[in-house]
Formats: structure tokens, sequence, C-alpha cells
């Protein structure tokens, strides 16, 4: 008798292992790419979301890889993941820029924050991609931003499962706002989720006087309607350069509504079928 329950004591323990096993492999698979090479407040950005996204994959029961090397954007490689992250930057040349097209219009999650929507002809980053600039982004070249990095009251214009829990209006993170080029209220392909409030103009403290914003309309996040992707203009901490410290002043991840909105995205695009 006694070892007819060792046996029976010894398959529960191993069942249980399996059972745990199981409940602890991952629900889908993030891959974020980043430089981390340019501005300081993108680099500080990019170090807090690679400490960040770990955190809330392994409570969320997903897997949260990063690579700084963008030869890895090839379909091979991407097949792995449900939702790619641009962290700072975009893939520069043919390969990576044909794969990454493929891998969404094959049915791929994309989330992109701050500088990954960055074009401006004679600069570093020349606006050379029409599908990903005025295609798929719609936001085309960058405009202006304000300056210095300041909160803003952000307002959901829009319902959407990825707003869901989030207030009508909420305060963000200190943050550089981009404006662009191009309209995209006018573009029927795009859905603004969030634009800044006009409770927050004047917006920036200059010094430039066209670096503080007083009046308009300004989307900051947004999806396209023909893809599963989330465009995010955070992502670019306050900095203190004046007195040459390069010392972060702020951190984008410490606001529950901004993180509300990223982890209803990730979970939305990695659990959706492509």
């Amino acid at each position: 008798m006694s070892k007819k329950y060792i046996l029976i004591a010894l398959f529960s323990i191993c069942f249980l292992g399996f059972s745990q096993a199981k409940k602890a492999s991952p629900k889908f698979k993030v891959i974020a790419f980043y430089t981390a090479k340019n501005d300081q407040a993108h680099i500080s950005f990019v170090h807090e979301a690679n400490k960040w996204f770990p955190k809330i994959a392994e409570e969320n029961h997903f897997e949260y890889d990063s690579t700084s090397n963008w030869d890895n954007l090839n379909a091979k490689f991407l097949e792995q993941y449900k939702v790619v992250l641009f962290l700072d930057t975009r893939p520069e040349t043919s390969d990576q820029r044909v794969a990454f097209q493929k891998y969404m219009e094959n049915g791929g999650g994309f989330i992109g924050f701050h500088f990954s929507a960055f074009a401006l002809n004679n600069s570093s980053y020349p606006q050379n991609w029409d599908w990903y600039h005025n295609t798929f982004l719609g936001s085309g070249e960058y405009g202006s931003n304000t300056w210095r990095p300041t909160s803003a009251v952000l307002r959901v214009e829009n319902k959407d499962p990825i707003t869901i829990g989030l207030p009508k209006t909420f305060s963000s993170q200190p943050n550089e706002w981009y404006r662009w080029s191009n309209a995209l209220t006018k573009n029927p392909d795009i859905k603004i989720l969030v634009a800044i409030d006009e409770s927050s103009f004047p917006l920036g403290t200059g010094p430039k006087a066209h670096e503080i914003w007083h009046s308009g309309y300004y989307p900051v996040v947004w999806t396209n309607k023909k893809y599963k992707m989330l465009y995010i203009n955070m992502g670019h901490n306050d900095i203190d350069y004046e007195h040459g410290t390069n010392k972060t002043l702020s951190n984008t991840f410490e606001n529950e509504n901004q993180n509300k909105l990223i982890l209803n995205a990730l979970q939305i695009f990695g659990n959706s079928k492509k």
C-alpha cells in the first residue's frame, strides 16, 4: 500500500509541475527594436522602457524581448512575435522596411513611440519611406515641436478597446510634443484616440516663441484602421541639459493612464488572431 501511495504522490507532483509550467507559458511574444544612440532624452526613454516592459510582461504573462540589431527585422525572426515595438527610431534599409511592411500586412501588431515617426528632409532621417510615413502612420513629415518637455492635459477623442478604462481627460508625463505635416483628421483610415486638450495651452516654455503652442488641434495617440497598430507621441523624458549632467528629470512610465493605454494595446494585438 505504501508503494501505491508513493506512486500517487509522485504522479501528483509531476502533474502539478506540468500544470504550473503550462500556466506559466507566455500568451504571446513582443519584440522591441531600438537604437539608443542619439538624443539623451530618447536614450533615457529606451533604458526606462527596457526595464518597464519586462516587469509588465511578467505580470501579464507575455514575453518581452528587445534588440538594437535592426537586421533582425526579417520574416524568419518576426514570425516568433505577435507585436513589434519601435522605441525610438525606424528601420533604414530596404530589406528591413520590406520585411516590416509584409509583417504588418499579414496581420502583425505594432506600437511606435515618439521619435519612431520622425521624418524630415535634409536631416539624418529624411522622409524617404512613403508607405510608413504617409500610408501607415499617416502623419507625413515632422512639422515642429514644443520645448521644453512639459506635461499636458490629454483628452480621449474616440471610444476604442485601447482606451477602455481611461478617464475622459488625464495629465501626461512631461514630453516633447510633435506637430505633423499631414492633417490626420482628414485621413479616413486614421482613428485619433487621444489629443491635447485646450486647457494645456500655452504648452511649452520656450525659450523660442515657436516652441510654445497657444492653440490648435494636436493628435498624440492614434491608430490606422487597416492595421493592428498604434502610434504614441510620448517617449521623450525631460533631461538636465542646462547643467551638463544629462540627468533624467522625468519618467514616461510613471503614469497609470499612459501605462493602461499601452497595456491595452499590447493585449489586444498580442491576443488577436492573424
